[in-house]
């Protein structure tokens, strides 16, 4: 893609976003887009709303899992930006008019007590430079189609990248926890929609280790110069499939030992 062309991609983003309705499939319109191209639509995209006031206050890791990846065909995981207007306390009333497609995911999140830099970021590395870890759901998005109505192709990795790897939102609360005092590997979380059990799942179904997304993480940044920032939250990845939030919905995720987390989409 050429500069302009990632410029334009990016404000028709802002703009989907804004007005909650959704643009079409990047990967159609650029049958040769790369993922570079994607992460520079996304760059774009972020600084438009650094541009409006937004601030930075961490990042999103996702396609975690094997099943996710398999379902895109690619080994890899990706990664959004979570800027402060994004973040909602526990038990928050998510706004009815607020998010277009609305579907949530279980996940820990780290919060930082030291900056990470790549390359050469290893698991060790990551818990040490963690303050402390605590549930949260993140709230995923599309303001690009998930599926264009003609063609019925379906997004794609590119799509994803460029739409801020579907981040939207995130819900914190429950407990938190020093990173040496419990093992995220066995941490699960009990999601129930309406009192009724949608999804379980442990933190194991990230990549083995919640801490090794961030590793992946600190260490693509390096690549462009990039860091992890000391007091910035990072979202591990889901280990449960997305759950559809509709209108009338409460979200609950019982943490067992780290508390619970939800909200309630109005």
């Amino acid at each position: 893609m050429t500069p302009d062309q990632i410029t334009v991609a990016a404000a028709r983003l802002v703009t989907a976003e804004k007005t909650r309705v959704q643009m079409g499939l990047l990967s159609l319109e650029f049958p040769q887009m790369t993922m570079d191209d994607a992460y520079a639509v996304q760059a774009a995209f972020v600084a438009a709303r650094h541009v409006e006031g937004r601030r930075t206050i961490g990042w999103k890791i996702g396609l975690t899992s094997k099943a996710m990846q398999s379902a895109l065909n690619i080994a890899t995981p990706d990664s959004g930006v979570l800027m402060d207007d994004m973040a909602f306390e526990d038990a928050a009333t998510i706004p009815a008019d607020r998010f277009i497609q609305p579907r949530i995911e279980a996940e820990l999140a780290f919060i930082l007590k030291s900056p990470l830099s790549g390359p050469g970021v290893t698991v060790t590395d990551v818990m040490n430079a963690t303050d402390y870890i605590m549930p949260a759901l993140e709230i995923l998005d599309t303001r690009i189609l998930r599926v264009d109505p003609v063609t019925k192709k379906a997004r794609t990795i590119v799509d994803t990248i460029s739409d801020n790897a579907a981040n939207a939102g995130i819900v914190t609360g429950g407990r938190a926890m020093r990173p040496d005092s419990f093992d995220p590997r066995w941490a699960g979380a009990i999601v129930m929609r309406n009192a009724e059990v949608e999804e379980t799942g442990l933190g194991a179904g990230v990549l083995n280790q919640p801490a090794r997304g961030i590793a992946w993480l600190a260490n693509r940044l390096a690549l462009y110069g990039q860091r992890i920032e000391a007091g910035q939250i990072v979202l591990s990845g889901s280990f449960i499939r997305p759950i559809e939030a509709r209108h009338g919905d409460t979200i609950l995720a019982d943490f067992g030992p780290l508390g619970t987390v939800g909200c309630f989409f109005a």
